[in-house]
């Protein structure tokens, strides 16, 4: 199997070699040695509750499961001659970074440097925009709020809005993991190696698909891309209803859908033949919500959703991350691993079930302490 070394931190890169380990692949995680009293390393390792271990809260953990940790000081000579060392003994298929693109060269960790020691090696970095521009830094919600994400997030006449979840460093992540693996199938036949530059603003404009096309195509930007809270900009009435004890999703996607819908009794009344396209249903959309709303709040969430789905339309109780977490089709795929004080825990599910994983039963190995590996990787350079 490959193996990755990687300097990484926060959440974009540790979550793109975190998906190396789900395949069984060796990932080696690189940081900063500590020095005096200060948090060294990765400063998400001080993130979330405490483990009983300094450098090891839960944020820290989900990341970095099943991965090795090793600390070079990378602002030495003498550390960038034992990086090389290392690359050249364990004979590294993949370098990544998401350190600053300015310092590559000064911790000598460019692709020009390291190639010198395995010219097939790949290379992958991620920045907030690429090495054109080298001393922005990227973080999460800062970006959601430059690409437009926090824009169009949130009710139509409240506050602009994050998403929920760091969308832009896992999307960046992705992305990185994807062009690895392209990288190392395309070496197979060349035997050439290859530098990647990963923008995480590129990333992120590139799900943009649904809005930035638009604006060749309309006159209204205001209109066309102004917060919708619950409701779907095209397809109407996809929105969130209430019931008697909490919420429902509730998405109709296209005209069937809608027909379906109003040929139900309870529903006959929102039947009108100006209504039966998606654009006539779009001129009267806050009566169709409120008449829509009307029905829902006479049933539980557990009564409309099962309503909807023997009509086969899309529906969804609006449920809290613990109710994610007690989903029968997800329960049995969470990634599992021993805490240092012996707890078995349950953390979240991979993307994909790979072998390797269902091989061992979704166990991995808790996260590293900062340096856990020193004396069995760097006692080889």
């Amino acid at each position: 199997m490959p193996t990755i070394l990687s300097l990484e931190q926060a959440l974009a890169l540790p979550y793109a070699t975190q998906r190396f380990v789900h395949l069984g692949w060796r990932v080696i995680r690189i940081e900063s040695p500590a020095e005096s009293d200060e948090n060294a390393g990765d400063p998400n390792r001080y993130i979330g509750t405490d483990l009983g271990y300094h450098d090891l809260h839960s944020y820290f953990i989900a990341p970095n499961l099943g991965k090795e940790a090793i600390t070079i000081n990378l602002r030495t000579k003498e550390g960038q001659e034992l990086l090389k060392k290392i690359i050249h003994e364990l004979k590294v298929d993949v370098f990544m970074c998401n350190t600053l693109p300015k310092r590559y060269k000064s911790l000598g960790i460019d692709y020009e440097t390291l190639r010198q020691v395995n010219p097939e090696l790949i290379w992958c970095g991620i920045s907030a925009m690429g090495p054109s521009y080298p001393d922005r830094a990227g973080y999460d919600p800062a970006l959601q709020a430059l690409l437009g994400f926090t824009y169009l997030t949130g009710e139509a006449d409240g506050t602009p809005v994050p998403c929920g979840i760091p969308v832009i460093d896992l999307k960046a992540g992705d992305e990185a993991f994807t062009q690895v693996i392209l990288a190392l199938m395309e070496k197979k036949d060349k035997k050439i190696g290859k530098q990647i530059d990963i923008s995480m603003a590129q990333c992120a404009a590139s799900w943009l698909i649904t809005a930035l096309p638009q604006l060749e195509f309309t006159s209204s930007e205001d209109e066309l891309f102004k917060r919708s809270g619950n409701e779907h900009r095209s397809f109407i009435p996809s929105n969130a209803y209430p019931t008697k004890d909490g919420f429902v999703y509730l998405a109709i996607g296209n005209d069937i859908q809608w027909k379906k819908l109003v040929s139900e009794q309870k529903f006959k009344n929102l039947d009108k033949t100006e209504r039966r396209t998606n654009e006539g249903r779009m001129k009267e959309k806050n009566e169709i919500y409120q008449e829509i709303g009307s029905v829902t709040k006479t049933f539980t969430t557990s009564e409309f959703v099962n309503y909807c789905m023997h009509l086969n339309l899309s529906v969804s109780p609006i449920n809290t991350i613990k109710e994610v977490a007690e989903l029968p089709f997800l329960n049995n795929n969470f990634l599992k691993t021993t805490l240092p004080s012996g707890k078995v825990v349950k953390l979240c599910p991979p993307s994909y079930n790979t072998d390797f994983l269902t091989e061992n039963n979704f166990y991995l190995k808790c996260s590293p302490r900062l340096g856990e590996d020193n004396a069995k990787i760097l006692g080889l350079a």
